[in-house]
């Protein structure tokens, strides 16, 4: 646990909170965790960035998310201004609720899982969707806004500790 804490200390700046980039042993950490995961980078012919990036660079349609997501009749629940806010998790698919439970725990660690928000929606729907996702660099990026948070958890402690020991 030491060598974790060690980890988010070095990644947290009270002055500065913009995103950067983990590093564990001078590595860039989305670098050594797709390597870690044997999970490449896959890029269509032409394209920069993972099917994922792209698709989250768009305004992904939100019936779509609904009905891909969601059992027949199931949508969005709206915010007090009218706007999509949140999906019930008992509205939800079974591939859906499983990707939601995975997504929680090994991908964006969270502590309130009863229901999925807008972006862990988008996410969920990348994954089920089965997109190609550039899983190093969002873990990365998890790990970067934990630090860079004023929560007191630190996530994904096996993943660090096992980088560490490479």
């Amino acid at each position: 646990m030491a060598l974790v804490k060690e980890v988010y200390s070095n990644l947290y700046d009270p002055e500065d909170h913009s995103s950067r980039f983990c590093r564990v042993r001078g590595q860039v950490v989305r670098d050594t965790i797709n390597d870690f995961l044997d999970t490449p980078v896959i890029l269509e012919d032409g394209e920069e960035y993972p099917a994922y990036t792209r698709y989250l660079s768009t305004h992904p349609d939100l019936d779509t998310i609904a009905s891909t997501l969601c059992t027949p009749g199931g949508r969005f629940v709206l915010n007090t201004d009218g706007l999509p806010w949140k999906l019930l998790r008992k509205d939800m698919t079974t591939l859906a609720q499983t990707w939601s439970v995975l997504s929680y725990y090994d991908l964006a660690p969270t502590s309130h899982t009863s229901d999925v928000n807008l972006d862990r929606a988008r996410l969920i729907y990348g994954l089920v969707s089965r997109m190609d996702m550039d899983v190093g660099s969002f873990i990365s990026q998890q790990i970067s806004q934990i630090a860079q948070s004023s929560t007191s958890r630190l996530g994904f402690p096996a993943l660090i500790t096992a980088l560490c020991d490479i």
